[in-house]
């Protein structure tokens, strides 16, 4: 059932549509509604023209479109090459989902100039923007009616309010498989669900995926990644939105193909709860993902009541193993090492969400997933955290406070930090790939057009790239230092 703020808003739109064929005669357009069970039952829209299910799939192979094609990793994630991607929306659609915009978050450009971080202001909504029917192409192949929507927090609320239509989007393929029979699971080389990201407050745009890189390099469970540049055609034909980085949905395949075992509950925490702080425990904010019809959420709470259980003090031998029964420590303890040495403002010790939580059926213990990362790489808007957690305030940031202050988990951190800046993070290999990847989207960035980049100029691509050099720098002798 939509709530009222939703029905309130599916009615004004739906007048508005209506007013329009009255007052301009334009061909008959049907306004429907519907549930959509992604994120937080966010009104989806369908803006019908008269017929608009009257089509064939006549680019649908078993290889790019069918459920049964084996995931194409090689096709869709290929590491040094930047792909095109078409994304064709009618006007009335592409209107609709500004209107949409406007209605949450205020009228495009009405901020231009101020900051776009975290603490600037940002809209605190419970809706997602709603999705729409388009037309997706790739290597002159046609996905129908695909479910596309603007997704994203800061960057995407960032992004609107100082006037930059380069905005993230998200990717749903069989969202609209109801009202289009001829999509009935559809895929894009296996995959259901793709994200977008715009490479927001990231002059490099090569945080993203370079982050994401260095998770998966480490052993750790993370989202592949590749750069696309965007084209929009919302009417006028085709536009150059920027380049962007094309991000693989957690909920999607990442559990398929990173875990034996996909039915497991997976949560991506958001709010005062997501920091695992006592006394912040609310159902609301550990979202799930899986299984959300059954009201089960044992493992989060259990962790939670463990993680401050009396036992951390008197007896931290079995604090731990309680803590292990639930909770992949070394999993996470390795992230954190990870995390911290690359530096990351916009995560967990700082911000409340970036971040999955995945309850593996094979261990039944939950395991740490990271997301999100252009916000590392850089010390960042609010400060990462130190290596030794000097600034991280214990009871507020449990899963860094209690385990960096028992004296087993902090050795095994140490160790993951030394393996960090000799491997995953190595100054030269990280180099050497700053110089690959920068040279491969240089041209993509470079000719980014007014109203659809977060660059000035060029020379602020050059700049960022070079603060990206110096810093892996800056990070070993930090690692060197805190170790020593």
């Amino acid at each position: 059932m939509l709530n009222n703020k939703n029905q309130m808003k599916t009615i004004k739109k739906s007048i508005n549509i209506l007013f329009i064929i009255i007052v301009f005669s334009i061909p008959i357009l049907t306004f429907n509604s519907c549930s959509n069970d992604d994120e937080n039952d966010t009104v989806v829209a369908v803006v019908e023209e008269e017929g608009d299910d009257d089509f064939e799939a006549s680019d649908w192979t078993a290889e790019t479109h069918s459920k049964d094609a084996d995931l194409n990793f090689d096709e869709v994630f290929e590491d040094n090459t930047v792909k095109r991607i078409d994304i064709v929306i009618t006007a009335n659609r592409w209107q609709n989902m500004l209107d949409d915009m406007t209605d949450t978050f205020g009228i495009f450009g009405s901020g231009a100039g101020s900051s776009g971080g975290l603490g600037g202001g940002l809209v605190d909504s419970d809706e997602d923007p709603i999705f729409v029917p388009a037309e997706v192409f790739y290597n002159g192949i046609e996905w129908y009616r695909v479910g596309v929507r603007f997704k994203g927090n800061s960057s995407l609320q960032g992004s609107w309010r100082n006037g930059v239509l380069k905005l993230p989007f998200k990717l749903d393929f069989d969202e609209f498989e109801d009202d289009y029979p001829q999509i009935d699971n559809q895929r894009f080389y296996g995959f259901k669900k793709l994200s977008l990201k715009n490479n927001y407050n990231d002059d490099s745009m090569l945080r993203e995926k370079v982050a994401g890189d260095v998770f998966r390099n480490g052993g750790l469970v993370g989202s592949h990644t590749a750069f696309y540049t965007v084209y929009v055609d919302h009417g006028d034909g085709p536009i150059y939105f920027g380049l962007y980085t094309l991000v693989e949905e957690v909920d999607d395949t990442v559990l398929d193909t990173q875990f034996s075992d996909d039915d497991g509950n997976l949560y991506k925490p958001d709010g005062n709860a997501a920091t695992f702080a006592s006394g912040t425990y609310n159902e609301g904010e550990y979202v799930k993902k899986t299984n959300k019809d059954e009201a089960d959420f044992t493992d989060v709470s259990s962790l939670l009541s463990i993680l401050h259980d009396d036992t951390r003090t008197t007896d931290a031998a079995a604090w731990r193993t309680n803590l292990e029964a639930v909770f992949d420590t070394d999993v996470f303890l390795k992230f954190l090492a990870t995390n911290t040495v690359i530096q990351n403002w916009d995560t967990y010790g700082r911000t409340k969400h970036n971040y999955y939580l995945y309850n593996n059926p094979d261990t039944s213990k939950l395991t740490w997933i990271p997301w999100d990362n252009n916000g590392a790489l850089k010390y960042g808007q609010l400060g990462s955290p130190e290596l030794d957690f000097s600034d991280v305030i214990p009871s507020q940031w449990p899963l860094i406070g209690y385990l960096y202050q028992d004296a087993v988990y902090k050795a095994q951190y140490d160790i993951y930090v030394q393996e960090v800046v000799d491997d995953t993070f190595n100054t030269s290999t990280m180099q050497s790939l700053y110089s690959t990847y920068s040279a491969l989207i240089q041209p993509y960035v470079t000719s980014e057009i007014e109203g659809y980049t977060f660059l000035n100029n060029s020379s602020e691509f050059q700049a960022a790239i070079a603060e990206l050099n110096s810093h892996v720098v800056s990070r070993a002798a930090a690692v060197s230092a805190y170790l020593d």
